[in-house]
């Protein structure tokens, strides 16, 4: 038995090894100045392998336990490196180009659930009523304790029109909700535009995603032909807006701020880890050869007043966009604290079609400031007065995750503090029902959205009510 175990172990150290190489961990190495691997530590490693190989009351796969451990590894750093294999791996590239399957939410992991940082507008999850900071404890009949957060979001995606209940636990609520929601192809139109009044816009971005920055330049042409060339002032939306792809933040902030005007920065321990973006084509658009979207638009839209609404579902790529258009005083950010998620995530492919995602850096405004654990504050706070204080104060933040990167610059505000982010006022639609019972749903650019109606009178000179 024991020569057994120990040949077992020997083969949990060479699959332990490959994985190492595969993940470029001797090049870390090198850069720390190690010249050799943990030994003891490979050791302990391959002789639980071989315990769980030996002795576990039924057999497992080589392939499993070498993957459960490569998930351990991404997901005791922070909320937001993973593992993705084929399919997950398969899912990001396609999430990011605006369609996908499933139910539309941005989740994190926290305490072993599902945590939802933010629904996304018009998706079939925003319209049963999934709210920011409810935590997902079964998806139909499986428990989500013990799974990984790729196999949580594998049983959310699936056919569309097939069903699936979410049992969600919601602090404001004494008793767990049952929420069916129904699967679709998820379609996020990213950027959206009206007149408000005349001579004033209203530009609202659900997500940053591939063609952003196209979508965002065509709005834009379209809102000055509506107002004949005689805008007086615009509001960039970026409420709940969870994030996405970097060039599309970079493209929105460089649609508002002078040519080469620093948008964001990051540093992190690798040279290709540390970055400035700044407002360039060569920063924003992706393939060679590709026109500048960004061109044409008249430059009123470089000086034209302009109020940037945030809150705490406002996350990453929103964050950079408020922070770069705040330095450079290029707009007064208004609403509430936003999401604090200032780290970089790099996808790495390993081959067989899976990578890793890993945080690699953290993102820094052209001041100077760190977003990362407590996002950006507004120049003006104002809060919805039809938001309880109790919907404000369970408002999750990337301060309340598991595991969550430090801010390296400023002090945390975690989102019990003063400052409270707040949700939009007009509920014009209701949950599914169920034990849920019935959920308001928000509109953003309504008559009726407090906070718009402040950012349109800040425009205008005159008084802005802070809501509560």
């Amino acid at each position: 038995m024991r020569s057994r175990i120990e040949k077992i172990g020997l083969v949990g150290v060479g699959l332990v090894a490959g994985v190492l190489i595969s993940l470029h961990f001797s090049a870390v190495a090198e850069k720390d100045s190690y010249t050799t691997l943990p030994v003891d530590e490979l050791r302990t490693l391959s002789e639980v392998f071989g315990r769980i190989k030996s002795d576990y009351v039924e057999p497992v796969s080589d392939k499993k336990l070498i993957t459960e451990a490569i998930n351990g590894m991404l997901s005791g750093l922070d909320p937001h490196s993973a593992y993705l294999d084929a399919e997950g791996f398969k899912d990001l590239q396609v999430g990011t180009q605006g369609e996908f399957g499933g139910l539309g939410i941005e989740v994190g992991m926290e305490d072993g659930l599902v945590k939802v940082i933010s629904p996304i507008e018009d998706t079939p999850a925003f319209l049963a009523g999934i709210k920011s900071g409810d935590l997902i404890v079964k998806l139909d009949d499986t428990l989500v304790k013990g799974l990984t957060l790729n196999d949580a979001v594998k049983r959310m995606r699936g056919k569309p029109g097939s069903k699936i209940v979410l049992t969600v636990i919601r602090k404001t609520e004494t008793k767990p909700l049952l929420i069916t929601v129904v699967r679709d192809v998820i379609k996020v139109q990213s950027v959206k535009s009206k007149l408000v009044e005349p001579g004033y816009a209203f530009v609202r971005i659900t997500q940053f995603q591939e063609h952003t920055g196209e979508n965002l330049a065509t709005a834009l042409e379209k809102l000055n032909q509506q107002s004949n060339d005689d805008l007086k002032g615009v509001v960039l939306d970026l409420r709940n807006d969870p994030g996405g792809l970097l060039t599309g933040a970079v493209a929105v902030s460089a649609a508002f701020l002078p040519k080469d005007a620093l948008v964001v920065y990051t540093e992190g321990r690798t040279e290709d880890a540390k970055m400035r973006l700044t407002a360039n084509a060569d920063n924003y658009l992706r393939g060679i050869g590709k026109t500048d979207y960004l061109k044409g638009l008249p430059e009123a839209y470089k000086t034209l007043p302009m109020v940037v609404l945030v809150n705490g579902g406002s996350a990453s790529a929103s964050e950079i966009v408020a922070g770069a258009l705040q330095d450079h005083k290029r707009a007064v950010i208004m609403g509430t604290q936003s999401f604090g998620k200032g780290s970089v995530q790099t996808i790495l492919p390993l081959g067989n079609n899976t990578a890793i995602k890993l945080t690699t850096a953290r993102y820094y405004t052209p001041g100077g400031r760190s977003i990362q654990a407590k996002g950006i504050v507004p120049d003006i706070i104002v809060e919805d007065p039809a938001t309880s204080a109790q919907d404000n104060t369970f408002r999750l933040r990337e301060a309340d995750l598991e595991h969550h990167l430090s801010n390296d610059k400023q002090t945390e505000v975690p989102s019990d503090k003063s400052v409270r982010p707040s949700t939009p006022a007009k509920p014009v639609a209701k949950a599914k029902e169920g034990d849920a019972g019935k959920t308001e749903i928000p509109e953003f650019g309504s008559k009726n959205d407090f906070q718009l109606n402040q950012a349109l009178n800040h425009l205008k000179g005159l008084p802005v009510l802070p809501g509560k």
